[in-house]
């Protein structure tokens, strides 16, 4: 597997271009399809968040993928590739298994430690294998990745602070308009990061809390198990006027509260603190210009990429950096073992028909042989074979975990003129003869446009 990340983040862009970039609707899917029909791509998976669009696929050659990957993400972005190409970064092989495994710890996330990113990549994967983009590779690659994330939430302290966007959202707005408990609370949309918001508002002792979606029936089910109310989304702009906060996150793909209908909301509330909103949404909910109406309060993800988020102690950084290292280093190993373990069947598969072939003409020659002899002589000649590989075999497979190991795997077939069909028969890889599996130099991580590695 030569795996290949493309994508974008909080890290590399600006909020205005992630909301450009937002991939909504049946988008996601048509990408993933594009991206696994691409001729250097076998598999694909997509990781798409508010501040986050990653394509991770497996790629037989290095530059063609690069070069397709962030085509794809430009069509259907809808951002122009040479203004995108400025904000991409590109990692490959054991660089983009390190790049992942930090992503599923909160390592790369805008607050660091929080854990709802294995959420996300959970369902990223399940994305892929509903899609049918996703084979073993990604398949066990993202496995891993959710594991070493809970490794480093159960073995280090890295999410005593790590919070969800949500919570540190919320720290936000308590900042700046008074404490959460007791306030009247609005919920726009009923989604994942909506759910979590609004479980998160009753945990924190809201004195009223609504949910409104555009499917009634999704808003109806949140709130029972919350014991909230529900509102018709048609009636958000009235509802504006009842309470003090408003978290929104709908994945829509325009505006959903205009700046009009807040300004109006405003002229009618009594209530003597700021209207606060939290825009959790990517691209936005919540209009920009809210921010300039008088007894508003407007906290979204380009003013959160500004806060200083609570960091986690040093230690338990680079106690999960440690961790990472560890598990790209483990994971690495045996992907490379895994390269040879076809060869090295095939190899033993080879000398089975061999032994056997000899047997039977030795038999032919000495018909008079009684049973207790042939069996004597056949089980004397498949140990002396097996001696012969035990130690080659054993050795390459030590060898092919290093790094570059594949070149053991390929000496061991011109050495032993093994079949190429044999080996991807056991395999199970439909590799045409002559194809090579991909590049074994890596190249370095890093924005392609020339900066260093996120």
């Amino acid at each position: 597997m030569s795996l290949l990340v493309v994508g974008l983040s909080h890290r590399t862009a600006p909020v205005t271009v992630l909301e450009r970039a937002a991939l909504t609707g049946e988008v996601p899917v048509r990408l993933l399809h594009d991206a696994a029909a691409s001729a250097t791509v076998s598999e694909a998976a997509l990781l798409n968040t508010c501040n986050r669009i990653e394509l991770y696929a497996d790629v037989d050659k290095f530059h063609a993928g690069v070069a397709e990957l962030s085509l794809l993400l430009a069509e259907h972005s809808g951002v122009d590739l040479e203004e995108l190409t400025a904000h991409l970064y590109v990692h490959y092989e054991d660089r983009a298994v390190h790049h992942l495994f930090s992503v599923a710890c909160g390592l790369d996330s805008m607050v660091v430690g929080e854990g709802q990113i294995l959420g996300q990549l959970r369902d990223a994967l399940a994305r892929a294998q509903e899609e049918h983009t996703a084979g073993r590779g990604l398949n066990e690659l993202f496995q891993q990745a959710l594991r070493v994330g809970k490794r480093a939430h159960s073995e280090t302290g890295i999410d005593r602070a790590g919070q969800s966007l949500v919570t540190f959202g919320l720290e936000q707005v308590a900042a700046g308009a008074g404490e959460i408990a007791g306030k009247r609370a609005l919920v726009v949309g009923a989604g994942s990061m909506s759910s979590l918001a609004a479980a998160t508002l009753a945990r924190a002792g809201v004195s009223d809390l609504v949910i409104a979606n555009r499917t009634r029936e999704r808003a109806e089910r949140l709130a029972a198990t919350l014991g909230a109310r529900t509102v018709d989304f048609a009636e958000v702009g009235r509802a504006l006027t009842e309470v003090d906060l408003v978290i929104s996150c709908t994945g829509s793909a325009g505006v959903v509260i205009p700046a009009g209908q807040v300004a109006a909301a405003l002229a009618e509330r009594t209530a003597t603190t700021p209207l606060a909103f939290l825009d959790l949404a990517m691209p936005r909910d919540v209009d920009h210009a809210v921010h300039e109406l008088p007894g508003a309060l407007l906290i979204d993800l380009e003013s959160l990429s500004r806060a200083d988020a609570a960091l986690p102690g040093a230690g338990d950084v680079d106690a999960v950096g440690g961790i990472v290292a560890e598990e790209v280093a483990a994971f690495g190993a045996a992907q490379r073992a895994a390269r040879i373990a076809p060869t090295v069947v095939a190899l033993r598969a080879m000398a089975s028909e061999v032994v056997g072939a000899e047997l039977a003409r030795l038999e032919a020659r000495l018909p008079d042989l009684d049973e207790r002899a042939r069996a004597e002589m056949a089980q004397t000649v498949r140990r002396v074979v097996d001696k012969l590989l035990h130690a080659p075999t054993v050795r390459v497979k030590q060898l092919a975990a290093e790094p570059g190991g594949a070149s053991y795997a390929e000496a061991l077939r011109e050495l032993f003129d093994l079949d190429p069909g044999a080996v991807r028969a056991v395999s199970g890889t439909p590799v045409a003869l002559g194809e090579q599996a991909g590049p074994t130099k890596q190249p370095a991580s890093g924005s392609l446009a020339g900066g260093a590695a996120r």
